[in-house]
């Protein structure tokens, strides 16, 4: 059973990774009558959409019972309040990061997303080192030197690239910005939550709870400080459709699935789902979207 469970979550977890990228990509790049979605308010209705499927499966292991779903969050929220806001940093990090994403899938085709995006497992492993006192051998570092490597080749220019530029919608340098300033935000916020997890015995759906609701408010200043002039005049769900809903959908899964796959797979079998992903992408980038033309460095790193 619980293979079946392992192999079940990491299947979603590649068709969730693949699914979201390509979409996003598809959904800000449409050309459309109208006004378009804003990023900032998907971002506060996936957080939305995630506290609700956690309340739901804490409800689940609660028997089904709403005065014991009602004694858990009470007990293990509001009682242990300074516990509740050791969430707010990385809860705040994941919402910018979510914003960048779509920033960088606005600027960038989706497979040099996906590889260059591979860095936040660099900053993850200086972040672990630093924060967590974890070692790691020559081996690890050697195959981090190879992916800084591989993701240099996919941005150095080729020729080809001046006949893309066409097919390419904003600018490339700043949807690389936004990648890399994701990837450390990815990576700090990662281990600072590995970090209070291991510190504590809450379980993950409330803690994605407290990072919801964190996520929810810090998206909302988002929406007033950037957009607010923009949905006053047109609406907060401006733009929605049914592929907005389905990138929504897709971005509140994240969390649920890396659970799981926290839960019941292993980092060797997450990072073989994350390498499918990108293969994935990128053919479906080159033959769906054909947003993509692979060059020499590119196809080496692939």
């Amino acid at each position: 059973m619980s293979a079946n469970l392992k192999y079940l979550s990491l299947g979603i977890l590649v068709f969730q990774t693949t699914s979201l990228v390509l979409t996003m990509r598809y959904s800000r790049t449409l050309k459309e009558e109208g006004p378009r979605y804003l990023s900032s308010t998907a971002v506060v209705v996936a957080e939305l959409l995630k506290i609700m499927a956690c309340i739901l499966l804490v409800y689940k292991e609660s028997k089904c019972s709403l005065r014991a779903l009602n004694r858990v969050l009470h007990d293990e929220i509001l009682n242990k309040p300074m516990e509740t806001l050791k969430l707010a940093i990385p809860s705040g990090i994941y919402t910018l990061q979510n914003n960048l994403l779509y920033v960088a899938l606005s600027n960038l085709d989706a497979a040099t997303y996906q590889v260059t995006y591979q860095l936040k497992i660099l900053t993850t492993a200086l972040f672990s080192v630093s924060m967590l006192s974890k070692k790691l051998g020559v081996y690890q570092w050697l195959s981090l030197v190879i992916l800084m490597t591989g993701v240099a080749f996919v941005q150095w220019p080729s020729d080809s690239q001046l006949d893309s530029k066409e097919l390419s919608a904003g600018s490339q340098f700043v949807g690389l910005m936004a990648v890399l300033t994701a990837c450390f935000s990815s990576g700090f916020a990662g281990v600072y939550f590995e970090k209070i997890l291991k510190e504590t015995k809450q379980s993950v759906w409330i803690r994605n709870i407290q990072l919801g609701f964190f996520g929810s408010i810090f998206g909302l200043m988002g929406v007033y400080i950037y957009d607010g002039e923009l949905v006053s005049k047109n609406g907060f769900f401006q733009g929605y459709n049914r592929l907005t809903w389905i990138v929504v959908v897709l971005q509140a899964l994240g969390g649920l699935v890396i659970a799981a796959v926290i839960k019941y797979a292993d980092n060797i079998l997450k990072g073989f789902a994350t390498s499918l992903s990108i293969i994935l992408s990128t053919l479906i980038s080159y033959f769906w979207l054909q947003d993509f033309v692979p060059t020499s460095h590119s196809g080496s790193c692939l």
